[in-house]
């Protein structure tokens, strides 16, 4: 990499790491490997976000992200998990649709779909 690359790459750096070229150089590389490495932190970070968002809209209505997933890929349901995490906050009907799907394919999911029962409410009818 010759001096006026460097030096465009170094443009906005603190200090001598902007205009002195030995540090520029230095500086640059490491900005590179840093950029380099978190392009692959970005698509992690990116997904677990996005089960995150999955997760918290299943258990509002009584299933558990595996036990979601898995009747998915049973019904062969093949939305992406980005796909999913954008219905679960814009779309709780569709996602609750989806929901009930993936329920009647999983048995895993029944148990925790009937809600609590409340035993006070059946004396006073």
């Amino acid at each position: 990499m010759n001096k006026k690359e460097v030096f465009k790459l170094a443009k906005g750096f603190r200090g001598r790491a902007k205009n002195c070229i030995r540090i520029a150089r230095e500086r640059v590389e490491k900005a590179l490997q840093y950029s380099y490495r978190d392009r692959r932190n970005k698509k992690r970070d990116m997904r677990s976000l996005w089960i995150e968002r999955i997760n918290a809209g299943t258990r509002m209505h009584g299933v558990n992200y595996g036990n979601f997933m898995h009747g998915l890929v049973k019904e062969n349901i093949q939305l992406n998990r980005k796909v999913l995490s954008e219905m679960s906050m814009h779309e709780p009907y569709s996602f609750k649709a989806l929901v009930d799907v993936s329920r009647t394919a999983f048995p895993g999911n029944k148990n925790m779909a009937s809600a609590p029962k409340k035993e006070g409410l059946s004396i006073l009818v």
